[in-house]
């Protein structure tokens, strides 16, 4: 991703998903002005923080389809009991999206999450 891209996928994070730069700095492990450069375009992530970046791009603009952005940032934040009691944004951090994407999907099924 250029610079102007991530730029814009954390703008679409914290517009549609209601998240925080802390909430980037966190799942990155990277200090919130770390991610404040990479909004201004100053700095790049690393290649391993670009995919978790584009992961929570890609859940959130699911997710979109089904809450109000404020609720966006508190579902990936709250333990599910579909995900064993862990949080959706740990699991992302831990390259585990595949299971937060499965339980998205049920909610394609109109099953409640």
């Amino acid at each position: 991703m250029s610079g102007a891209a991530v730029s814009r996928v954390l703008n679409t994070l914290q517009e549609e998903g209601g998240l925080l730069g802390a909430d980037i700095a966190a799942l990155t492990d990277v200090s919130k002005a770390t991610v404040h450069r990479w909004i201004n375009g100053k700095a790049a992530p690393q290649p391993k923080n670009e995919l978790m970046i584009a992961d929570l791009n890609y859940v959130v603009q699911k997710l979109r389809d089904y809450y109000k952005p404020e609720n966006i940032r508190v579902w990936l934040h709250s333990r599910h009991p579909q995900l064993g009691g862990e949080r959706a944004i740990d699991l992302i951090h831990q390259n585990r999206t595949d299971e937060v994407l499965t339980i998205i999907a049920r909610l394609d099924a109109d099953a409640f999450i």
